[in-house]
């Protein structure tokens, strides 16, 4: 396991998850220190400066393995010097990476992982004390964005929401809506509810997408998370995937008759 070399903050999962298809696969086919020591070079040594592309290497399993390799010449020396530990986990694949990483919170507590374990923790501690200072699922996160009293805006990484601009083209209005897979399947909400005029679209964007582009103007941080872990999971399945936690107590009623029509707005043109 490793973090990024020019930040912590933007560490290469990919490139992790890639390292452990590549042992499971080499596992298969009699898992050797070379073949390990390959992939570590493969994937850590950057080619063109000839020099490792991590600032830490975790070195994590359930048997002597991790140690034999530590210790093997086989293990490129310029990756050796990056070791930060050398753990001991239960589990193999993303469970044990996830074990591991638990394991080292003192070596990454910069690294992104631990910054979702700990903002997911954060934003439950918000929710048992009940203090209003956080705010749940997609329709009221957004009310709140709005209002620019976001502190820090927490979005699932793959929440399968698209944010559509609607025009009706009868009345003038322009209406933004928000809908899922089976929502973007329903022909019903692309007509307008009264005069079952078609609607025509003006805009087709990922809401994730669309978070990454404007959530700066609403002067909040931005955090991505995965579905990796429990309290993670809970969040993504539980929660709707995207909420926030507010910078002070707010009662999200209070936006109920602002935005009784959120979803409508009347064309400027």
């Amino acid at each position: 396991m490793a973090d990024n070399h020019k930040s912590y903050d933007n560490i290469e999962i990919w490139k992790i998850k890639k390292f452990i298809k590549g042992l499971e696969a080499a596992r298969g086919n009699e898992m050797t220190l070379r073949k390990t020591a390959e992939l570590a070079t493969q994937f850590y040594i950057n080619p063109a400066t000839n020099q490792p592309n991590v600032t830490g290497l975790i070195l994590a399993g359930s048997a002597d393995f991790k140690t034999e390799l530590s210790q093997s010449n086989l293990f490129d020396r310029r990756l050796k010097g990056k070791i930060l530990k050398v753990v001991n986990v239960s589990n193999g694949g993303e469970d044990g990476f996830n074990q591991a990483i638990k394991l080292s919170t003192e070596n990454l507590g910069n690294v992104k992982f631990m910054q979702e374990i700990n903002i997911i923790g954060k934003y439950f501690e918000e929710i048992s004390q009940d203090n209003g200072k956080y705010v749940v699922r997609l329709n009221d996160t957004l009310k709140v964005l709005e209002s620019c009293v976001v502190g820090t805006l927490i979005v699932w990484e793959n929440p399968n929401v698209t944010r559509y601009v609607l025009k009706n083209n009868s009345s003038g209005e322009t209406i933004i809506k928000n809908l899922n897979r089976e929502q973007d399947a329903d022909q019903s909400n692309f007509r307008d509810p009264a005069t079952n005029v078609e609607l025509e679209v003006r805009d087709k964007m990922p809401i994730l997408q669309w978070l990454s582009i404007e959530y700066k103007k609403f002067g909040c941080n931005l955090v991505f998370v995965t579905n990796k872990s429990q309290e993670r999971s809970q969040f993504c399945r539980g929660f709707g995937g995207i909420g926030a936690i507010l910078q002070y107590k707010l009662d999200v009623r209070d936006f109920d008759d602002l935005f009784d029509d959120y979803e409508v707005y009347e064309d400027s043109e």
